[in-house]
């Protein structure tokens, strides 16, 4: 039998979900429902008439293991291959990134070197914690947070400085919090199937899942990329998306249809929006926030909905600047903050090191982000309903000239704050994620869970997720 798919949520999950079922005999009618004027969701990017070009979300994608391989497959298939911007191992913004502590830059340790020797602000060779993580046997826990686990198997200073960094670079979360089951699977499967980070990541800890690479993806292994962004910004990938999907007879796209409720109706769901539209199908993939889908759902779906609702976002506001010449005072990807040094700057991102090809045409500037914010909103900014954008601005220019001792202002700037706009996966997400597919199973609903808040919340996760989601609907594709 032909079905009737809803996909609710036209960011880049849904896009992805729409993009697999479109390709299947077995669906009749695909309906994307987005609640806002565009598709894309936090993909998004400024492009300047003079060339230059902003991104207020993800700025560069990892083509690396099966979902950067998948990622990059989708992007040859919209055609996109001449548009791809790489970012090479020996480039420097791969090789160089650097860490902001006790008011000064330290270059993180790379290569064999780094490891040997004891580099600021660490207070011994990292081989040390190596060597030592070997020998310490497994954990008895279920799951950890990701700062008990680092502590434990490697040292506490790495998991202050080093780790907490990561996961505010990452997640915008606090590192005491997140769960490193749900947040670094490889590391947690490591110590599982070897009893040890070293030895499993030496050895591999099996599993995975496969995808065959395209040209592409197999130029990206060739010539050792570490990231890639497209020319005219991110926010290309969705719009090649959703130009592909306008032109499948099958599928339907509607902006600013915000869903108000869903309920089951015999088989199937009936789809009430807010402006009053009415619309049935067979099966619904959500791919919204958790916490956006708990008020769509039936009474009857309490169960469900509460684990829904304890899956929780933070906010990041993202200050984009552009400065005239050239005026970093070390060259590299970028820095990060821990969060003992400044909880509310996560990070300054220095844009035109990657990518260049992002500057204004003319004379030479230099284009950073800094990110803000995150778990520690509300205790650096107070509520995020109310903070200026002036105030998010004085303090990301304050963070440029006390990091990175830059005298002059920028000559252009743009502040977005983006709300909810990373899950955060606390302790026992794996055992909700469980739960939640469980109840899902046993009432034989016809719903399916994906998007960045269950499996992952990088852009490769999120289209990889959407793409697994329309294959458990109608079968590998």
């Amino acid at each position: 039998m032909q079905k009737i798919v809803a996909v609710l949520g036209g960011g880049i999950g849904g896009l992805s979900a729409c993009h697999h079922l479109s390709k299947s005999p077995n669906v009749s009618k695909v309906v994307l429902l987005e609640g806002g004027g565009r598709c894309g969701g936090w993909l998004s990017s400024t492009r300047r008439e003079d060339g230059a070009v902003f991104e207020h979300g993800p700025r560069g994608v990892r083509p690396a293991g099966a979902v950067g391989r998948n990622t990059l497959n989708m992007v040859s298939e919209l055609g996109l291959e001449s548009e791809i911007l790489p970012v090479t191992k020996d480039h420097v913004a791969s090789k160089n990134r650097y860490l902001y502590v006790k008011g000064q830059l330290h270059k993180m340790p790379s290569g064999p070197g780094g490891v040997l020797r004891t580099i600021p602000p660490f207070s011994r060779p990292i081989i040390q914690s190596i060597l030592k993580e070997m020998l310490i046997s497994k954990g008895k826990e279920e799951d950890e947070s990701v700062h008990a686990f680092v502590s434990r198997r490697l040292s506490s200073e790495l998991a202050d400085i080093a780790i907490d960094s990561l996961c505010r670079g990452v997640f915008a979360g606090d590192c005491r919090q997140l769960s490193v089951r749900s947040c670094f699977p490889p590391l947690y499967e490591a110590e599982q199937a070897r009893g040890s980070i070293v030895l499993g990541m030496l050895m591999g800890s099996g599993g995975g899942h496969k995808v065959v690479p395209c040209e592409v993806a197999k130029r990206a292994s060739k010539e050792s990329w570490t990231q890639w962004s497209l020319k005219r910004g991110m926010q290309t990938l969705p719009e090649a998306l959703e130009d592909t999907l306008r032109r499948r007879e099958r599928v339907e796209l509607h902006h600013h249809a915000k869903v108000k409720s869903l309920n089951m109706d015999g088989r199937g769901w009936e789809i009430k929006l807010e402006d009053g539209a009415c619309l049935k199908a067979d099966h619904v993939i959500s791919a919204l926030p958790a916490s956006a889908l708990v008020s769509l759902l039936p009474p009857a779906a309490q169960p469900l909905s509460e684990e829904l609702r304890s899956i929780t976002s933070v906010t990041v506001a993202v200050v984009n600047l552009e400065y005239e010449g050239f005026i970093l005072p070390v060259t590299g990807f970028g820095h990060l903050v821990p969060s003992s040094e400044d909880p509310g700057v996560l990070g300054v991102v220095y844009d035109s090191v990657p990518f260049p090809q992002h500057n204004r045409n003319g004379g030479p500037t230099t284009r950073l982000t800094v990110m803000m914010g995150g778990a520690w909103f509300e205790q650096a900014f107070g509520n995020p309903d109310i903070v200026s954008k002036q105030t998010l601005l004085n303090r990301a220019t304050q963070a440029v000239t006390s990091h990175l001792g830059v005298t002059s202002s920028p000559v252009w700037s743009l502040v977005a704050l983006l709300k909810d706009c990373i899950p955060q996966y606390h302790l026992g997400h794996w055992k909700r994620l469980e739960k939640m597919r469980q109840y899902i199973n046993n009432h034989n609903l016809p719903l399916t869970l994906t998007g960045a808040s269950y499996d992952g919340v990088s852009v490769n996760d999120v289209i990889f997720s959407g793409r697994t989601a329309a294959e458990g609907l109608v079968g590998k594709i």
